[in-house]
């Protein structure tokens, strides 16, 4: 299937060790090789940052810029949709801490606009460790999805963090002023409930989606939940308000808890991503290394094709040192997995040998110290 929505332009100037990086391109997959800091990861991250956030590093914006040079660092892309091409720029903001976006040469107001022409996923050595990892980076990870689903997701966390560090200093002030805390406390609880619901919704339709993996992309299915918060915030499905109304009496109950601890000890922030091995039984950290790049790409798979089925938006998928974990009988059915989503797939490795059963829907490049030639 030809996807109906790829990358056909990326520049990139002044970024990491890319001085000045143009690739044209069309709608076949693209295959990026070379030696390992050569920049093929940093082309991902260029494009990871046409989505919501900070990228696939999550690197501050000010450190992006190629080492010892003094001028900003700048990325372009067209998309090509149905309704015609989009051409997208990013960069380093005045101020020099942010960054700016502008979208067919007109300033985007926020960096959710971004998700109405794209949506982007990836997949790096780094999450590897996920299910074995702390939940922080389990946490962020379902975040992510829920944001690629939902926009908006976004801007609630940062709301609810917000809110949270303000109680955190009222806390510390000999315990505050008691109608600012209650006022605070209140407007956690109503983001609190949003991220709550935000979360269940994604993994309600992303369970369905992943049951099928086994059958569709012959990759493991995985058993998602989250761990309970407290004891109405489980499996029984609650209203808003009352979920609001019971976060704030959590954390009324806990603020001399909290004074001490110097921090919010309960709330959505802390909740943990539980992922189970179906077919197994058992949990993902428990499995081998190889099971559990075969469980996360099987989630991501089945999260693009989520996102596909309610945005119409297929997104385009970003897949660093892919093969590594992966025998070659396991590659060829990621390959066909791709081309069956219809999505324009970047790929990274050290040698094009990994990616010889992916046939011809692929577009080969090389990298060398930050400069691309296409090779077929």
């Amino acid at each position: 299937m030809q996807p109906d929505r790829y990358i056909s332009r990326l520049r990139l100037s002044h970024f990491r060790n890319h001085t000045a990086t143009a690739m044209d391109l069309d709608q076949r997959h693209v295959v990026l090789t070379g030696p390992n800091g050569a920049g093929k990861t940093n082309l991902l991250e260029a494009i990871s940052l046409f989505s919501p956030g900070r990228g696939l590093r999550r690197a501050p914006f000010d450190t992006l810029a190629e080492a010892g040079g003094s001028l900003p660092w700048a990325v372009a892309t067209t998309i090509e949709t149905p309704d015609g091409p989009v051409d997208m720029g990013t960069g380093l903001a005045d101020g020099g801490t942010g960054r700016r976006l502008r979208i067919n040469g007109a300033n985007a107001t926020a960096i959710e606009a971004l998700s109405d022409y794209v949506r982007i996923l990836w997949l790096t050595p780094d999450m590897d460790g996920l299910f074995r990892g702390p939940a922080s980076d389990r946490r962020r990870f379902l975040d992510r999805l829920v944001m690629t689903l939902i926009p908006g997701h976004g801007i609630a966390v940062a709301s609810f963090e917000k809110a949270m560090r303000q109680r955190n200093r009222l806390l510390d002030e000999d315990g505050g002023d008691i109608a600012w805390l209650n006022a605070i406390e209140a407007q956690m609880a109503e983001h609190a409930a949003a991220i709550h619901f935000a979360r269940i919704d994604t993994l309600g339709h992303l369970q369905a989606l992943a049951r099928k993996s086994v059958d569709e992309t012959a990759f493991p299915a995985a058993q998602l939940s989250l761990a309970r918060s407290f004891e109405m915030d489980g499996d029984d499905p609650v209203s808003s308000s009352v979920l609001e109304a019971n976060w704030v009496q959590v954390w009324k109950d806990n603020r001399a808890l909290d004074r001490t601890a110097g921090r919010t000890t309960k709330g959505p922030h802390l909740v943990d991503f539980q992922v189970l091995h179906q077919q197994k039984s058992m949990p993902a950290a428990l499995c081998s290394t190889g099971e559990q790049k075969a469980l996360l790409l099987g989630l991501v798979l089945a999260h693009a094709r989520l996102i596909a089925s309610m945005t119409r938006l297929v997104p385009i998928l970003l897949m660093d040192e892919i093969a590594a974990h992966l025998d070659s009988s396991r590659r060829e059915t990621l390959f066909c997995a791709l081309d069956d989503l219809g999505t324009q797939c970047w790929m990274t490795g050290t040698d094009v040998e990994s990616f010889a059963s992916i046939g011809t829907n692929v577009q080969y490049f090389h990298v060398t110290a930050g400069l691309v030639a296409s090779t077929g």
